[in-house]
């Protein structure tokens, strides 16, 4: 996108320009649809009128749905922007102890990686409520300062997942280890894609059909690998809002 077209734009008007740019241009390099990959912005440390913000400008797909990881932050701003209509995604490691308030709030969780976890957002979603839409993190590198499933056991967390009638269990979400090389990237990615496909073919999982549909991978760095692996969210946080002063894991 040329530079002058982004003259007069605020910041996140023009962060936002260019990563859609970027977006579809991965979209149209790896053979995927035109705007079949959402972009989930995420919102954590970010004031309630920054995302209001985002939302007038009125992108198609933008602006609707944030990402947060943090629940007392997500409240907040839940409860600011209530007129707005706006769709909360739950990314961040889930305690116990907030499953009831998260379970209320958020219609997506993207991090669930036990059973024990699982069970009480099913058991404390709201009568009124829709199923909570669901996805299981992996934790594809192993890594032990990451929350996540180990491949090994995502099977059975799955079907036991699946079975839960106030959860809609639609894919996989996975934050492999930082890597500055493509292949790296994409092989990580690629490790996820199998796992869901394999998943989808499974019997015991009972998880085949339209509602197993959703890959949750890629953020600011490595997005293209993620869209190139066959990912239908990637979660943005630096390409939107700019850099934080101290950068988390789920960005």
């Amino acid at each position: 996108m040329p530079e002058n077209h982004l003259c007069g734009k605020t910041d996140i008007e023009q962060r936002l320009h260019k990563l859609v740019a970027r977006v579809r241009l991965a979209e149209k390099t790896y053979g995927r649809e035109p705007g079949s990959v959402q972009i989930l912005p995420v919102s954590k440390t970010q004031p309630a009128h920054k995302l209001a913000e985002l939302t007038a400008l009125a992108l198609p797909g933008i602006g609707s749905a944030f990402g947060e990881n943090y629940l007392q932050e997500a409240e907040d701003k839940i409860t600011q922007l209530a007129e707005l209509n706006l769709q909360w995604h739950f990314i961040g490691p889930i305690q116990s102890n907030k499953t009831q308030a998260i379970a209320q709030l958020f219609q997506w969780v993207h991090s669930v990686d036990r059973i024990k976890i699982a069970r009480r957002l099913n058991n404390q979603r709201p009568a009124g409520l829709p199923p909570l839409n669901v996805c299981l993190q992996v934790n594809v590198s192993g890594e032990t300062s990451k929350s996540g499933v180990s491949l090994d056991a995502l099977p059975a967390l799955a079907s036991q997942v699946a079975t839960l009638p106030n959860l809609r269990l639609r894919g996989l979400m996975a934050i492999p280890a930082a890597s500055r090389n493509m292949a790296a990237q994409r092989a990580a990615f690629a490790t996820v894609r199998k796992a869901f496909h394999s998943l989808n073919l499974s019997q015991a999982s009972k998880m085949a059909g339209p509602e197993w549909d959703t890959l949750s991978m890629g953020m600011s760095a490595d997005l293209e690998a993620a869209i190139a692996e066959g990912a239908t969210i990637v979660r943005i946080g630096t390409g939107i809002f700019g850099p934080r002063a101290a950068q988390a894991t789920v960005d």
